[in-house]
């Protein structure tokens, strides 16, 4: 048998979201990493090739694209990293992450930063990993630098963002940033919460009451998103009217509040996206025990109500994919003993159970496959410019895939999780959906049967083209 050729057989394959259903069969030149043929049935034959036929439980995707993930390294390491990271992406069927820009020291700044990241990556990935650049006071004229580098796009804060090395911005200096993004394809990303003139400091709230959930959640009022919004809005609007259009983007929306003005600005054909993740979309505030601080996320779960527009404003295309923003951290930042939310690290933990959630929830919502390739796929890849190779399963794309079975219950345990710190709401919890095996340009990065699970050569590499 060659290590060259893979063929893949599948009783049930979705190669894209606007194609159904069907028995498919896949050639791989694993030598390119490329999909080589895509045939209808299961008769596709090569000699000499390893062949992967699915069961008919199973549910061929393309790999999933997480574009909101924090990696943490290098630099604190103790929270997360590239190994155990990316080791927990592939458990849960994808294929490649967007690592964001803080957390990690140094951050992703600067040109030199970047190159720390990558070479912290080396040989450490079980998926593909791009990275998003950061935006913090003064580092405007390093973006070019860090574009022609190959970063997906920027994030900046619009509110503190809870370590010191990645101060958030004004107004004047996203204009600064902005500025250097004209006509560019890469994408401006907002952690959309900001405080108005008018409006008074909420840390007081939560420490009235540090225990409760209530305290935490009246600290981060919907208001805070909303401020935020409109601005980015404003910005949109102006740099697009004068001729100089921005793509901007919504990280982790949950203010349903803001729903309105993100319709009439998309009715408007402003080049404004939205994400908002799958803790959002599954959990609701009333739910959530006092003290329970592995809930505790910037900005905050909601109400049911709340969590019910989200998933209005998913399925009518306001909001355009969703997202883990895995945010890690040791269990003693997470103040379990105490649960303390005021001094708790806000984020949740979530890489490895983004499919079997959106899907345990979307499931009993008339949620099709082809809106989870959309949402888990295509839309994240055509935001960080990956549509050409990472978006479907087809000749000359990346050969990406998760192997899932949709109708399969399991427990998530403590035991079987794979990122680093084994704290996560999640925990105890029945979802559908396991994901079988992760394929990484044709190798295999995750096989929920074999004895190893993972691939003893990490075969992931960083995308900076």
């Amino acid at each position: 048998m060659s290590d060259r050729w893979l063929v893949i057989k599948a009783s049930k394959a979705l190669l894209s979201s606007d194609s159904e259903v069907a028995p498919a069969s896949v050639l791989v030149d694993r030598s390119t990493g490329k999909i080589v043929k895509v045939v209808q049935g299961q008769d596709l034959q090569q000699e000499g090739a390893e062949v992967i036929e699915l069961s008919s439980s199973q549910v061929l995707f393309p790999g999933l694209l997480d574009a909101h993930v924090h990696l943490n390294e290098p630099g604190r390491t103790d929270w997360e990293g590239f190994e155990t990271g990316t080791r927990a992406a592939a458990a849960g069927g994808i294929s490649t992450v967007i690592d964001m820009p803080l957390n990690a020291i140094p951050p992703t700044t600067t040109v030199a930063n970047l190159d720390t990241k990558l070479d912290a990556a080396k040989g450490q990935c079980h998926v593909d990993v791009g990275f998003w650049g950061g935006v913090i006071p003064d580092n405007a004229e390093d973006l070019p630098g860090l574009m022609e580098r190959g970063v997906r796009g920027f994030k900046c804060f619009l509110i503190e963002s809870g370590v010191d090395e990645f101060p958030c911005v004004n107004e004047a200096q996203v204009r600064l940033a902005m500025d250097k993004m004209v006509n560019s394809d890469k994408v401006l990303l907002f952690h959309a919460e900001m405080e108005g003139e008018d409006d008074h400091s909420h840390e007081e709230d939560v420490h009235a009451d540090a225990r409760t959930y209530a305290s935490f959640l009246n600290s981060r009022p919907q208001k805070l998103e909303t401020n935020a919004i409109e601005m980015i809005i404003r910005l949109t609007r102006e740099y697009a009217q004068a001729g100089k259009p921005v793509k901007t983007h919504i990280v982790h929306l949950s203010a349903a509040n803001a729903l309105p003005s993100i319709r009439a600005a998309k009715k408007e054909g402003l080049p404004l996206t939205v994400e908002t993740c799958f803790h959002y979309l599954n959990f609701s505030a009333e739910a959530i025990e006092d003290g329970a601080t592995q809930y505790k996320c910037c900005p905050p779960i909601r109400e049911a109500s709340n969590r019910e527009l989200l998933w209005e404003a998913l399925l009518d295309g306001t909001i355009d994919y969703v997202v883990s923003d895995h945010s890690p951290c040791t269990a003693q930042l997470k103040k379990l003993d105490l649960g303390h939310f005021g001094h708790a690290w806000g984020g949740i933990a979530s890489v490895q159970f983004g499919l079997p959630v959106l899907w345990s929830e979307g499931r009993n919502r008339g949620v099709t496959y082809q809106q989870l390739v959309r949402w888990l796929i295509e839309k994240p890849a055509e935001r960080t410019q990956l549509n050409h190779k990472k978006s479907k399963i087809a000749e000359g794309y990346d050969a990406d895939f998760c192997i899932w079975r949709p109708d399969a219950p399991f427990d998530i345990k403590v035991q079987d999780i794979h990122f680093k710190n084994k704290v996560s709401p999640y925990i105890g919890h029945t979802l559908y959906g396991a994901v079988d095996r992760t394929i990484v340009r044709g190798n295999v990065a995750f096989d929920r049967e074999s004895a190893q699970q993972f691939a003893s050569k990490p075969h992931g590499e960083s995308i900076l083209i």
